[in-house]
């Protein structure tokens, strides 16, 4: 017998509701008591006594029996003077409580919903507060990911941003003047480039002896490069009918609104037709109004007439009008050079494609002897070249080289991205717009995703004070939890002779 008071009654928390009903400590109608008891409860509380301790017992947490009896322990110290001589108090509020104890206890009411308050404690709300904290931790997790990647984000298209303005060869402050500016600089960096072609005289000279030695060739070579080599960056009139204007009028270019962007569809010129091999345009011509030359010479007065009919282009006879059509530039004085005829030969997109395809042409054959050159040890080889002009015989291949250099910097500086762009804003002023648009746009996505970086952020933030609510709860939830234990434990066992009780499973 003493070894069985000894041992402990171990009780899975899971299943001690139905430990008690199987063993009659409740009945399983407690459900209906304790709802009739929760009715007086809710009325009780309605009149209480100023207690702090009454506050706290009230607030924040589910009354039970053991709260009762803690209530009625206060309410005697409060309520003593409504005691009588016989023990018992007059005040109603004590009545009330004494009441509610008293139909707790009857059948152990008060064990069933304790066990069952244990339970819930246990199974749903400890579970429940866990899950919104670890779904708060998640979120926290999540959208700092998600700020990261649009901070990230954020810094690669001002990377971006900032390394397109840098092939434009601008700031990035403010676009379309920069662009502007540009282009205004645009004929200095032409007529330099065009100086520097006063050095392709010996390459041109070398192609064409090699030309004439090896093809026998009779027509001329590289007419541009040479013309480019004797006049640098002359005038296209001056390329087309070989001599100097007396007078350059240059045609009007109109400027691009640095201050507003527009959607406006960009007239890239004859785009399929003239482009060589490196992509750059040569078919974009500047926008302006030509003059075809076209005459209208009727034959008799032009009247107008406001009727129905209209301008009576004929005599009353109907003789047909002679219209002469000439050639364009004829109406142009002798020495004029106008409109395309002004602009110089790197500036006109037609030489100046014609003037790039000669490099290419001079850059492949100056590549190619340097492979021949390094091939030519045999006796034959050098035997091929004995009756050649000494412009031939005289060059080295270290020379060549040199050669090849300058005329690889040469067309690098023309064929390059920001040269490109240039003459693609000299020939349409609208493409600044398109461009300005898309740079913009460019900031505009990283502003966007700032702000959207600060919302992440906030967010965040607003999950962390979340958890920071929900922790002291759980922690709250758990001291009572336990408290519900022990006193569980010490009423089961005060049934079985003071024997240890174990609830097993409280874990929250």
């Amino acid at each position: 017998m003493e070894n069985i008071q000894t041992l402990p009654i171990d009780i899975h928390t899971s299943k001690l509701l139905d430990w008690l009903l199987d063993r009659r400590h409740c009945t399983v109608k407690w459900q209906s008591a304790v709802k009739a008891v929760r009715e007086r409860i809710n009325t009780a509380i309605q009149d209480m006594p100023e207690n702090e301790e009454i506050k706290q017992l009230l607030s924040g947490s589910h009354i039970h029996y053991f709260h009762c009896l803690r209530i009625v322990e206060i309410l005697k110290g409060t309520e003593a003077s409504s005691k009588n001589i016989f023990g018992r108090y007059s005040s109603q509020r004590m009545k009330d409580w004494q009441e509610i104890v008293s139909l707790y206890e009857a059948e152990n009411v008060y064990l069933a919903e304790v066990a069952s308050l244990l339970i819930r404690n246990l199974s749903y709300e400890g579970p429940a507060l866990r899950k919104q904290i670890a779904k708060a931790q998640q979120q926290q997790q999540e959208l700092g990911r998600r700020e990261g990647e649009c901070q990230s984000s954020t810094a690669e298209l001002r990377e971006r941003y900032y390394s397109a303005c840098k092939q434009y060869g601008i700031k990035g402050e403010n676009v379309p003047r920069e662009l502007q500016a540009l282009v205004k600089d645009l004929p200095a960096v032409l007529n330099e480039v065009g100086r520097d072609a006063a050095t392709l005289e010996e390459k041109v000279q070398f192609y064409t002896a090699f030309t004439d030695f090896v093809c026998d060739w009779s027509e001329p070579v590289l007419p541009m490069l040479t013309f480019a080599q004797k006049k640098g960056n002359g005038t296209f009139y001056e390329w087309k009918k070989g001599k100097v204007p007396t007078v350059v009028e240059r045609p009007f270019v109109e400027e691009a609104s640095a201050d507003t962007l527009t959607e406006d569809t960009i007239d890239w010129g004859n785009f399929g037709k003239e482009t060589d091999s490196l992509g750059v345009n040569a078919g974009i011509t500047v926008e302006e109004e030509i003059d075809w030359g076209i005459s209208l010479e009727p034959t008799s007065e032009v009247t107008r007439d406001a009727g129905a009919n209209g301008i009576d282009w004929g005599d009353s006879e109907g003789a047909p009008t002679e219209i002469e059509i000439v050639d364009v530039g004829t109406d142009c004085p002798d020495g004029v050079a106008r409109g395309e005829e002004a602009l110089s030969v790197l500036e006109h997109s037609q030489s100046r494609s014609q003037f790039i395809d000669e490099l290419m042409e001079l850059e492949v054959f100056l590549t190619q002897r340097i492979n021949e050159m390094g091939e030519e040890s045999d006796v034959v080889a050098m035997s091929q070249f004995q009756l050649a002009p000494s412009v031939i015989q005289n060059q080295n291949r270290q020379h060549v080289r040199e050669m090849l250099s300058e005329v690889q910097d040469l067309l690098g500086r023309l064929t390059s991205l920001r040269m490109q762009h240039l003459f693609m804003i000299q020939a349409s002023p609208r493409y600044v717009e398109r461009v300005s648009e898309v740079l913009r746009q460019k900031m505009k996505q990283a502003d966007i995703l700032v702000l959207k970086a600060a919302t992440m952020a906030e967010r965040r933030q607003e999950a962390l004070q979340e958890q920071s609510r929900l922790e002291p709860r759980v922690d709250l939830l758990a001291g009572r939890t336990r408290e519900l234990q022990k006193m569980i434990e010490a009423d089961i066992s005060k049934r079985y002779h003071s024997r240890p009780v174990n609830l097993m499973g409280v874990n929250i």
